[in-house]
């Protein structure tokens, strides 16, 4: 338990080095990155949409970003984010959009953030998509669900995520009732202030919050991979007559993949979180270190010739 969370520290210290970043620009996909992240560019990771769906997947795709300090990276950033919405529609694909505010300048400018985001639900309206925003740390929570409220009063293909590690992630699920949005457990390191610490008690209040959006007739986005808590849903759902219409599951590209074809299989709606770009680093050690285990992907990639 020690060695996991040292190594949990250990990653995380180094998702945050700007150099090591910087410098994963020019190597291109290393350690093993390219399992769990869809390539460097717009066409790589259409391909990889393409590749899933036809495997009965649907997709969220999500381009990373890192350390975004200045109102000319922000807009790049949006430009992107546009760019990809209208190449998934000119391939036919089934893929939705995610974003993170403050690769769109949410901690320069929160109305220059806000700008980006209505010209991206925007785009995204005009070709029938959704948008959802990731919900990041605690100290931006706040901030997110204001530019999210503001959306939704003219834009209704638009959600966020939320973590059911805080406090306030049932009260915070009263006030969007009706809005689809994506649960999870939750990834960033909190204090017992804001945030459930045992395992246990964050599972617990998940399978909480999870009923309490179904139970609203709000549609849901479960996002794990733990099969013990997914066939907790499905055995809930199903005793309580939840129309599959109002839900789906979700997991990241590269984690069980076996398992999402298990469940599309099955008549669910499951889909595939793909990040892709250029900036693969800071993601890429956020996964390594939610889970000992996916130091094995690093490994791989570090003596595969």
């Amino acid at each position: 338990m020690v060695v996991d969370k040292l190594s949990r520290h250990f990653f995380i210290a180094l998702s945050k080095n700007k150099l090591l970043t910087k410098g994963a620009r020019r190597w291109g996909l290393r350690l093993g990155a390219s399992q769990v992240v869809a390539g460097t560019t717009i066409e790589s990771v259409v391909q990889t949409v393409r590749t899933l769906n036809e495997q009965g997947l649907v997709c969220t795709v999500d381009h990373l970003g890192e350390f975004v300090s200045t109102k000319e990276e922000a807009r790049a950033a949006a430009e992107v984010c546009i760019q990809t919405l209208e190449a998934l529609d000119d391939a036919g694909v089934d893929s939705q959009l995610s974003v993170k505010l403050t690769q769109l300048g949410l901690d320069i400018d929160q109305e220059l953030c806000l700008h980006h985001m209505k010209r991206i639900v925007r785009a995204a309206e005009a070709k029938r998509n959704f948008v959802q925003i990731d919900m990041e740390d605690y100290s931006r929570r706040e901030a997110t669900l204001e530019i999210l409220a503001r959306l939704r009063d003219s834009h209704e293909n638009v959600g966020t995520a939320i973590q059911a590690y805080l406090h306030c992630a049932a009260d915070d699920l009263r006030k969007l009732e009706g809005v689809p949005l994506r649960l999870v457990k939750g990834a960033y390191k909190e204090p017992k202030s804001v945030a459930y610490q045992q395992k246990s008690e964050i599972d617990d209040n998940f399978f909480r919050i999870i009923k309490q959006h179904l139970d609203s007739g709000s549609y849901t986005a479960i996002a794990s991979h733990d099969h013990r808590m997914i066939k907790k849903v499905k055995d809930y759902c199903r005793e309580q007559r939840i129309p599959r219409s109002q839900y789906e599951f979700q997991m990241l590209y590269g984690f069980r993949p076996g398992l999402q074809r298990e469940i599309a299989a099955q008549g669910y709606r499951m889909r595939v979180y793909v990040p892709y770009g250029e900036d693969w680093y800071g993601y890429f050690m956020r996964r390594l270190a939610e889970r000992p285990q996916n130091v094995a992907f690093a490994l791989r990639g570090l003596f595969k010739k």
